[in-house]
């Protein structure tokens, strides 16, 4: 289905220019929303986010990325190396690549673990006493403990981590995984990501239909509007729905005229999502239907965690009504100086809504058919990172070399870890996973090909792994 993208143009061309011509069309009785969330017969449908068949049978139906933007400390979270805690503060016994930037890594020696670690669940994964209450669902935890990527830059890491590439501008594994499978709710995006940190490009569908592309939710605060510009108080939604079909029959005149524009077919169709959302998102957004229990569980209404907790439930909110791919993104990991501080700060800010949404998914029986993707765009360095000249209050560097991400549910095994790193949580050294691989290995659980998702551009057929990627079977359950 996916494997001829110019005949799948070719059907939403013909569905939005119509074959009565401009008469027929300026004549038409029903409204343009009703044609475009048709329902699906035999298998085809001319709805851009209806649901498809995947390549395979699934074991994930969805996806929630809990994007830590900076650049999470390994060995002070999830890989701990008792040889670093050993040496700590001797000079550093490995060479550092040459071709890297060594900014205030002068004199510079190792820094052991922050912070205490123990065995949580009974499978005895080691995780940081800073994360107490993500340790009562380490069961469910498939640690990967030597992924690694590409740049050690923040904004080109974060890239190959969003799109798979490093430079072009590529579609985004949200818009990806919403082409190839649609969306299981015909009034909601199929991806959407909650205040967006990693800058538009990274959540883009690039050469895809721009209605593969995420929305932005910008505010989680109070009764501010979740999405900009959703909403128009001065008119009522009849006449909204009237102004919306004048649009859509201008457009579908200009789209016969031109016979093929891929922009403005996803303008078309994302005025009609938009104008279907007005009733969906609203009730999404507003939390009143929530228990005390359930709002205590994500710590939302306290702090330091109502920010991040009512982002961890809205995702929650929007995966069980049927989005296919949510985003939530939490900065502040970037831990230059002052380390012991930050991580602290960090932890306590995400760890309860994080165990609060596993908790919650676990219980509604989401989980098992919910891949949770917990990382950064790459982690740390042993060694220590002095700013300023402040001794006393020492972080770490950027490493993409062996870092650790981890997944949870949706047909992954549980209570593992998979890769080692050196003796100093630097280097990856066995069972590597690069982004390519675990970029295919979450399409294989969602039922899709990484090598058969393709979409023609520039003459080439692309995908979100490019010429690279390999499922690591070695997790899944």
């Amino acid at each position: 289905m996916f494997r001829n993208p110019a005949a799948e143009v070719g059907t939403r061309r013909a569905f939005l220019s119509g074959s009565a011509g401009v008469p027929g069309i300026l004549a038409m009785a029903s409204s343009v929303s009703q044609q475009l969330a048709a329902a699906v017969d035999g298998g085809k449908t001319s709805a851009p986010l209806a649901e498809r068949v995947p390549h395979f049978p699934p074991r994930a139906r969805r996806v929630i990325f809990l994007f830590m933007s900076g650049g999470p400390s390994q060995m002070d979270l999830f890989d701990f190396k008792p040889e670093l805690a050993k040496r700590a503060g001797q000079p550093i016994p490995y060479q550092l690549p040459d071709n890297e930037a060594t900014v205030g890594l002068d004199n510079t020696t190792l820094l052991g673990p922050i912070g205490k670690f123990h065995r949580a669940g009974q499978s005895g994964l080691l995780m940081n006493r800073l994360l107490p209450q993500t340790a009562k669902l380490a069961d469910e935890l498939c640690v990967l403990r030597a992924v690694q990527a590409d740049s050690p830059n923040h904004p080109v890491a974060i890239q190959q981590l969003h799109t798979g590439n490093l430079f072009d501008r590529l579609p985004a594994m949200g818009a990806w995984m919403t082409y190839g499978l649609g969306t299981q709710n015909q009034q909601l995006p199929g991806y959407m990501t909650i205040l967006p940190q990693e800058g538009e490009r990274n959540y883009s569908s690039a050469f895809l239909p721009a209605i593969y592309q995420g929305t932005a939710i910008q505010s989680v605060a109070g009764d501010q509007a979740a999405i900009r510009h959703l909403t128009d108080s001065s008119v009522d939604p009849a006449m909204q729905r009237r102004r919306v079909d004048l649009l859509q029959r201008l457009n579908q005149r200009q789209l016969q005229r031109l016979q093929h524009d891929q922009q403005m077919e996803g303008v078309a169709e994302s005025f009609e999502l938009a104008f279907r959302m007005q009733s969906k998102t609203p009730q999404l957004v507003d939390f009143s239907d929530e228990t005390k229990a359930t709002l205590e569980l994500y710590g939302i209404d306290q702090e330091p965690t109502q920010t991040f907790g009512r982002q961890c439930l809205l995702a929650r909110r929007f995966a069980e009504a049927g989005v296919r791919f949510v985003q939530v993104s939490l900065g502040g990991w970037d831990h230059h100086g002052n380390i012991a501080g930050g991580l602290q700060k960090e932890c306590a800010v995400s760890d309860k809504p994080i165990a609060g949404l596993l908790t919650d998914l676990k219980q509604r029986g989401l989980l098992e058919d919910t891949l949770v993707l917990w990382g950064g765009e790459f982690g740390r360095t042993p060694h220590t990172q002095i700013l300023d000249g402040n001794r006393s209050a020492p972080g770490r560097e950027h490493n993409h070399h062996g870092f650790t991400m981890w997944l949870a549910g949706g047909g992954v095994r549980g209570g593992m870890t998979h890769g080692v790193t050196d003796d100093f949580a630097y280097y990856g050294v066995e069972d590597t996973v690069h982004i390519n691989d675990l970029h295919a290995t979450m399409l294989h659980l969602l039922g899709l090909d990484h090598e058969r998702l393709t979409w023609e551009h520039h003459g080439r057929p692309f995908r979100l792994t490019d010429v690279a990627g390999r499922v690591v079977h070695e997790i899944l359950s």
